[in-house]
């Protein structure tokens, strides 16, 4: 497959990286300077065009570039609003290859929580029923307002929270919250060697992080669920036979088995394997699985004691990516925006 980065022209330019910031925390763009001195070789490969984390690249000088100027685009993030899906858009005509980097582009993460609620519930918590709040007007935010200066615009804030590949079509997903720095590299490297893979392939193993996790496992099975501040886990057996619910089982690799490592569960953060269509329902099959208990009643007691959030377990990562993708809307909302 030809260089995805393209060949320098004769004039020793060199090919174009944008890095952009959607609805997100910003730990995607941290983990870039994770691969720590080969930044430099990024940045010998690489004129970079867009990256709001460390430099003030404006939106208009992207909107002047032909499109497919931009040799790869690294975009992190879900997206909530307005100004993101246009984001979105736009560098998906500049960019030749485009790719959902991290988990919140990848699957929605934790932003794609909120599609527990409606636009209505999220504003109504956020501007007036916390116990800080004082706005006895039930000022809320406009997406035009009027002052004597002009006409101040915001995004518009959309009902549902969306993917990257909701939004646009994308060409490779990088999974992970955020992406390991080796995993990172080892993108770039392929990128400038022209190395990829097919298009629409997630960079990662298709085993999951209980392959790559050294703990010892006796196939026992889990007569309770404990919270992780319960108990001071054993470092050589498997935490989910300790009873902590660790979704190495049903999580794909390419972390090295970070968090088991230390004692902490996995989180699931890099979501399903390949043919996997729902992360939630395969891992509460695989949970479902071990559980030692004969009847609904006993299992429902296994599961409400030991797992009092099962939306924020089996979908903390991927909800808005999910089957389900949201709850159900209220009569009269704005069909997902």
């Amino acid at each position: 497959m030809s260089s995805a980065s393209g060949a320098a022209t004769a004039a020793g330019t060199k090919p174009k990286l944008a890095i952009y910031w959607a609805a997100s925390c910003g730990g995607c763009e941290i983990s870039i300077l994770g691969i720590d001195t080969k930044i430099l070789d990024v940045a010998a490969a690489f004129e970079l065009v867009m990256c709001p984390c460390i430099m003030d690249g404006k939106v208009r000088d992207i909107e002047q570039l032909e499109d497919g100027a931009i040799a790869v685009c690294l975009f992190n993030g879900s997206i909530r609003n307005s100004e993101q899906e246009y984001m979105a858009q736009l560098l998906r005509r500049k960019s030749k290859v485009l790719v959902a980097f991290g988990s919140c582009a990848h699957e929605g993460c934790i932003p794609g929580l909120a599609n527990l609620h409606d636009k209505q519930a999220i504003f109504e918590n956020s501007y007036q029923e916390t116990e800080s709040t004082e706005n006895p007007q039930r000022v809320r935010p406009q997406t035009a307002t009027t002052v004597p200066e002009g006409t101040l615009h915001l995004p518009v804030f959309y009902d549902t929270v969306r993917t990257l590949d909701q939004t646009v079509d994308v060409d490779y997903y990088l999974p992970g919250c955020p992406p390991e720095s080796p995993k990172i590299w080892e993108a770039i490297q392929a990128i400038v060697a022209g190395n990829l893979p097919p298009k629409g392939t997630v960079i990662g193993s298709d085993t999951t992080v209980c392959d790559d996790c050294k703990r010892i496992r006796n196939v026992k099975k889990v007569k309770q669920f404990k919270r992780t501040w319960e108990i001071i886990p054993d470092p050589e057996i498997c935490l989910l036979e300790q009873g902590l619910l660790c979704c190495g089982i049903a999580t794909r690799a390419g972390c090295g088995a970070l968090c088991p490592q230390v004692n902490s569960p996995c989180i699931g953060c890099y979501g399903p394997n390949n043919d996997v269509h729902d992360f939630g329902a395969r891992l509460m099959s695989a949970v479902a699985s071990v559980i030692d208990a004969d009847n609904p009643k006993d299992i429902n007691a296994i599961i409400s004691q030991g797992i009092p959030d099962p939306v924020g377990t089996f979908y903390r990562f991927g909800l808005a990516g999910s089957l389900l993708r949201r709850s159900k809307r209220p009569a009269g909302s704005d069909g997902g925006h």
